[in-house]
């Protein structure tokens, strides 16, 4: 037995390994709780007393020798440069994870949302594929109604009644049919327009349109809420509201906001006059409120609209509209700090 631990000690000193998975496999076949070592050990109570004191000590030197090797062969291992595999180096530290970064219509849209929000008003949305009622006769245009020139539609050509939305006015008149008033609810989406693409126009932009209908609803209240998101938006309060028509509100209104002359850029984006308009508005017409199941004589409302692209150029400064749906990486990349 003793000569059977001899020739163990003799090949753990002349084992050798190259990597850390021989290593294991050697320290499981001697130290492991299996080990060879450990049988020698079980077996030290069958060897007579006179052989028990060698016998002893050639396990321990075994176990030694065992664990020197497996510490020297990993310190050997760990220290020697590897070969690059065919990713590289896995150990290295990782790239830096680029961050994304928001378009400049949904950071204005989400900044609306949040104004207006604040105050009660839900969101509400509905299909940019519409029909005629509810983009039109529902609004008070009726069929061969002139003002509907006002808005050139993109109308499927298989069916005449169906077309792109061109307002969210209609996502309003939906969820009037939908819900009993008190109603507070702001409709943010992309509209549609047969029109000339330019650096101030397109062909397609975004809305975000307000609508209120409950008892004793005055045009003061309206511009209560106005004022308040002008002040939350722009950090100016100070608007007025002129006179405009609108087919689905009576009375209308424009609404400019008081921009202010300090700088060049003022002079230009207010024409000198220091007034910048920002949206439409007015009262909700009585036929409106009547073609959607509301009674006028019990309810009134206010509504508004504007156009997040046209507020998104005024806050961030951009001098063309086509640059919102050209996906260039270079000019979303701008906006990666913005909320």
């Amino acid at each position: 037995m003793i000569d059977k631990i001899k020739e163990h000690i003799a090949h753990v000193e002349a084992f050798s390994a190259t990597t850390l998975d021989q290593v294991e496999a050697f320290r499981i076949k001697y130290l492991g709780s299996k080990g060879l070592i450990k049988e020698f050990f079980a077996a030290f109570k069958d060897v007579s007393n006179d052989q028990k004191k060698e016998f002893g000590q050639a396990i321990n030197t075994l176990k030694n020798t065992a664990q020197e090797k497996v510490n020297s062969l990993k310190l050997a291992i760990d220290t020697t440069p590897q070969t690059a595999g065919v990713y590289g180096d896995l150990s290295r530290p990782g790239s830096p994870i680029t961050l994304g970064s928001r378009h400049p219509i949904s950071i204005v849209k989400n900044k609306i949302t949040s104004i207006f929000s604040n105050i009660g008003f839900n969101v509400s949305e509905g299909p940019e594929i519409e029909d005629d009622w509810h983009n039109f006769t529902a609004l008070n245009l009726p069929e061969y109604h002139p003002a509907r020139d006002m808005q050139d539609t993109f109308f499927v050509q298989t069916n005449p009644d169906v077309l792109l939305r061109t307002h969210t006015s209609s996502v309003q008149v939906r969820y009037m049919e939908d819900h009993k008033p008190p109603i507070r609810t702001i409709s943010p989406g992309r509209v549609f327009r047969n029109e000339a693409i330019s650096a101030r126009s397109h062909c397609f932009f975004h809305q975000v349109e307000g609508l209120y209908v409950d008892k004793d609803v005055s045009f003061a209240d309206l511009k209560q809420t106005l004022e308040f998101f002008t002040s939350e938006m722009f950090g100016k309060s100070k608007i007025r509201l002129r006179p405009s028509y609108f087919p689905f509100t009576e009375p209308s209104a424009e609404v400019d906001v008081y921009w202010g002359l300090e700088t060049e850029t003022d002079y230009k984006i207010t024409k000198g006059t220091g007034w910048l308009e920002i949206m439409g508005c007015g009262m909700v017409d009585p036929n409106v409120l009547k073609n959607c199941g509301i009674d006028p004589q019990i309810y009134s409302g206010f509504a508004f609209g504007m156009g997040i692209d046209r507020i998104a150029m005024l806050l961030h400064q951009i001098p063309d509209i086509r640059m919102f749906s050209e996906n260039d990486v270079r000019f979303l990349q701008q906006f990666k700090s913005a909320d």
